[in-house]
């Protein structure tokens, strides 16, 4: 069988493409990695992706694919060994409920309600974020991960939080998952974190939060004018 082509176009810090970069290397999948400057875009990601020219994009054999969530699922139907998703079809739906659930509700509400908000606007936000988090401290009760006894889909396309939360809540000096309120959730970010797939490929602590710290600032100046 001829070689395959496998580049993923990623950004140091973006956490979407760690889910394409978590699910090759837990199927054993060699590939190239290509780093972007989103300030200055490269004429092969746009010429990849023009219609949202971002990453992730996962390049095979010459074929791109863009978007996260949908480059999960072809990795998953590409390449069968360590399935992301079960076989039983209601149990495959539910976990692409959840995945989205996790882009549109979860992501959405902490990063763009609370972190790159402030006073009143975060102070309403705070309330909607921990009754969105409820709903996954709910789906994890009898069990390890998302997807089970081991991980699955689910968990790479929430696996941020895992490392991102704690960055956030350090620069807006707020803690939003205790022991009381989210014990499931934080059991599950100890489980995920600290796998070693997944633990290798976390961007170093202290240059994220610069980088956040500095968008938060952005974005509250934008906000103000």
């Amino acid at each position: 069988m001829a070689e395959e082509e496998v580049k993923v176009f990623r950004t140091w810090s973006s956490p979407f493409p760690l889910r394409v970069i978590w699910a090759l290397k837990l199927k054993g999948v060699e590939f190239d990695t290509v780093y972007e400057d989103l300030s200055n875009k490269s004429p092969l990601l746009l010429q990849y992706n023009p219609v949202h020219k971002k990453v992730p994009v996962l390049l095979h054999n010459g074929k791109p694919i863009c978007e996260s969530l949908v480059i999960l699922e072809y990795v998953d139907e590409r390449w069968k060994q360590f399935p992301l998703l079960p076989q039983d079809p209601h149990e495959r739906a539910k976990a692409r409920f959840w995945a989205k659930f996790g882009d549109d509700k979860v992501f959405q509400s902490i990063v763009y309600g609370i972190l790159f908000k402030q006073g009143k606007e975060r102070e309403e936000e705070i309330p909607r974020a921990m009754e969105i988090l409820q709903h996954l401290e709910e789906e994890l009760k009898g069990k390890k991960f998302f997807g089970g006894e081991k991980i699955g889909l689910v968990d790479l396309a929430l696996g941020w939080l895992a490392y991102y939360l704690g960055i956030i809540e350090e620069v807006i000096g707020l803690k939003l998952i205790d022991q009381e309120k989210f014990p499931l959730l934080l059991q599950w970010i100890q489980e995920f974190s600290t796998a070693p797939i997944i633990q290798e490929n976390w961007p170093p602590r202290d240059e994220l939060i610069a980088k956040f710290d500095a968008s938060r600032e952005a974005a509250l100046a934008q906000g103000l004018k």
